[in-house]
């Protein structure tokens, strides 16, 4: 009798412990799979405004704040835009002094949370850049789509789609630029953003099912007039990108691909943000399980995910979905050792895979999808280098 109780009791526990791990799997997986547009991913810190005067800001130290180049500055319900580290500034051992170079909305004062952020603009391109711009709907998979439409003088047209955690704002920062070189850009909001139709789940799938809002964006193009496109994406729109070159039926359409931050292995980059979120190793592969079981994700074994462009190390078997008929439109890939999120190594080898279609630039210290903040001048050299035989 003894033993048969024991043995209840052991399988009890088993399965409470069983059904905990399901749990926690569950509620780690969402660090990745409900990361809300314009909110900060898991990992970024909070810094503390400790004092602000004319052009100024002195900022809780944190490698963080440390950061070069310029970066939006967000808190609740204020938005700010930061320059460089002035080290000759006064301040003290914990604080970090940046340029202030302007207040958006809102106001900073003492002791405000803030954290940093990709986009450097918020608004829409007139109110932000004075570009003339016609709100769009777009017909998509779940609904209309919201898009912003900047025209330009070329039939090339840019479309720029963002990534986990930013919004269609994200595109503003290289905006300016692609105009001024007369590319029209469209820069859709995608499922799941404010004013788009909610995913059926209510989960971001890391481009999986979203690269459909792309393609949608892309045959309003095409029917407006524009004979080539070219993809630029961030993040999980830079995996958009790839997966509309590989199986858009407009991908003949595509000359080329602009790749900042790429989402190469979801799984990697959800165990990065559930890490992130101080989930304790041992959960990570139960949070990827939960994923793969909520949405139906492929697993991608730790390979190059976005469409199997090349062949996985241990999975060599595997066809390259793009073919050997097909190699990928010129593409270049802008992304550094810093990234967190999104493993730097991955770009490496897609592009060492196909080193006459595609280039790499490497930014340093520049966290996910920020690798224009980091150096926008050498950013939108590279672009433009890129851009001119496709102009």
């Amino acid at each position: 009798m003894r033993t048969v109780k024991a043995t209840a009791a052991a399988v009890t526990a088993a399965l409470a412990a069983g059904a905990a791990g399901i749990v926690a799997g569950r509620i780690a997986s969402d660090a990745g799979l409900k990361a809300p547009p314009g909110r900060p991913l898991p990992g970024e810190p909070r810094l503390t405004v400790h004092s602000t005067a004319a052009g100024r800001i002195a900022l809780t130290r944190d490698l963080a704040a440390l950061r070069p180049g310029i970066y939006g500055l967000a808190g609740d319900g204020s938005h700010a835009v930061v320059g460089p580290v002035l080290d000759a500034e006064p301040h003290s051992a914990d604080t970090v002094v940046r340029r202030l170079e302007r207040v958006t909305h809102g106001t900073l004062a003492p002791g405000d949370k803030v954290w940093l952020t990709p986009n450097a603009y918020v608004g829409d391109p007139a109110s932000t850049l004075g570009l003339d711009h016609t709100d769009v709907g777009i017909p998509g998979e779940l609904g209309v789509l919201p898009a912003w439409f900047v025209p330009g003088q070329r039939d090339t047209w840019v479309i720029a789609v963002h990534g986990l955690g930013t919004t269609r704002e994200h595109a503003l920062n290289v905006m300016e630029f692609l105009h001024r070189h007369r590319f029209p850009v469209l820069a859709p909001a995608l499922r799941g953003d404010v004013g788009a139709p909610r995913p059926p789940d209510g989960l971001n799938h890391f481009g999986e099912t979203e690269w459909r809002d792309l393609d949608a964006a892309m045959r309003h193009a095409v029917g407006n007039g524009a004979r080539r496109l070219v993809l630029l994406g961030w993040s999980t729109g830079a995996t958009m990108a790839l997966r509309a070159a590989a199986h858009s039926g407009l991908r003949d359409r595509v000359a080329g691909l602009v790749l900042d931050s790429p989402v190469l292995s979801w799984e990697r980059t959800l165990r990065a943000l559930a890490a992130a979120r101080h989930t304790p190793g041992v959960l990570l592969p139960l949070a990827v399980r939960a994923a793969q079981g909520r949405t139906g994700l492929p697993s991608d074994h730790y390979g190059l995910y976005a469409d199997r462009t090349v062949p996985y190390d241990d999975h060599e078997d595997r066809a390259d979905d793009m073919g050997p008929d097909r190699p990928p439109p010129p593409t270049l890939i802008l992304h550094g050792p810093d990234d967190t999120i999104a493993p730097w190594g991955l770009s490496r080898r897609l592009a060492a895979a196909h080193p006459e279609r595609i280039a790499l630039h490497t930014v340093r210290q520049a966290p996910h999808a920020a690798m224009w903040n980091a150096d926008p001048s050498g950013y939108e050299e590279a672009l433009r280098r890129f851009l001119t035989p496709l102009m």
